[in-house]
């Protein structure tokens, strides 16, 4: 009755309590899949139901117009007591979306479109290799070793600003960089003259240490609220023969947060990851 908008006047708000007390008086357990009352039945497994949901969410979120449209999901389970953090769970059978998800929704990390296949074949291959359900904790896990950890065989020590001019004119700004990193063990320092921070340090690379490649993808965020608040900054590296890898920096400047991006990019190149 209640999907079909008319309310049977029933206090389902906290299903959680209603189950355990039922359970402690009956001695009996709900079905994961028992209507309104399951563990499960407010969760998704598959990939196409995760990204569906996915897709609901984002939009039931922008359009902030109060109707409950998410596919998969009859009712908003806040209305029975449950959270949002149990719809998507992430098993052999999860899709790039429900990956997704779980990274923006549970860690604050708004990947690219583009880098969700990436990044969701990484999740089910440790998932076949585990033959089980991830644990959140254990899909950050995967991110921050892939992404974010990653510091051979590059390895940023030192990056300065030398000098900047702003221009009204989008063609007119240039910077200058000294940057200190290890490559392969051995520090070096490169410096380089750019339209901005992020391009006269990709120059200086391209110069002194690894050859030519393309900046294919550039995107960024606050991961949260603040004025000390970090950035989260994702660039996609192609290189002259046409293989390519995302990467991600985090840090309090984004700029910084940016080289790092670009440093976790090409140490996934060279790896061949």
């Amino acid at each position: 009755m209640f999907t079909q908008g008319v309310d049977p006047k029933l206090d389902i708000h906290d299903m959680n309590r209603l189950v355990d007390v039922y359970e402690r008086v009956t001695h009996l357990p709900v079905h994961p899949r028992h209507p309104y009352a399951g563990e499960l039945v407010y969760t998704a497994f598959s990939g196409s139901h995760q990204d569906a949901i996915n897709k609901g969410m984002h939009e039931y979120e922008e359009l902030a117009s109060g109707r409950w449209a998410v596919p998969y999901l009859p009712i908003d389970p806040s209305d029975v007591g449950r959270t949002y953090e149990s719809i998507i769970r992430i098993n052999s059978q999860s899709g790039k979306g429900g990956v997704a998800y779980v990274m923006e929704k549970e860690f604050g990390f708004r990947m690219p479109k583009t880098m969700h296949p990436e990044f969701g074949k990484i999740v089910q291959a440790l998932t076949d290799r585990e033959g089980r359900e991830l644990q959140l904790d254990e899909i950050f896990a995967a991110f921050k070793k892939e992404y974010l950890t990653i510091k051979a065989p590059y390895e940023l020590k030192s990056f300065n600003v030398v000098k900047r001019h702003i221009s009204d004119n989008e063609n007119g700004s240039h910077a200058e960089i000294e940057a200190a990193l290890l490559a392969d063990g051995r520090e070096v320092t490169i410096a380089a003259s750019g339209n901005g921070p992020l391009d006269a340090f990709c120059s200086a690379l391209k110069k002194d240490v690894t050859g030519d490649f393309r900046l294919s993808h550039y995107d960024e965020h606050a991961l949260n609220g603040g004025s000390s608040a970090k950035a989260a900054a994702y660039i996609e590296i192609e290189m002259p023969d046409g293989t390519s890898r995302w990467g991600t920096g985090v840090d309090t400047d984004i700029i910084i947060a940016s080289i790092k991006a670009v440093l976790s990019s090409l140490n996934r190149l060279k790896k061949g990851i």
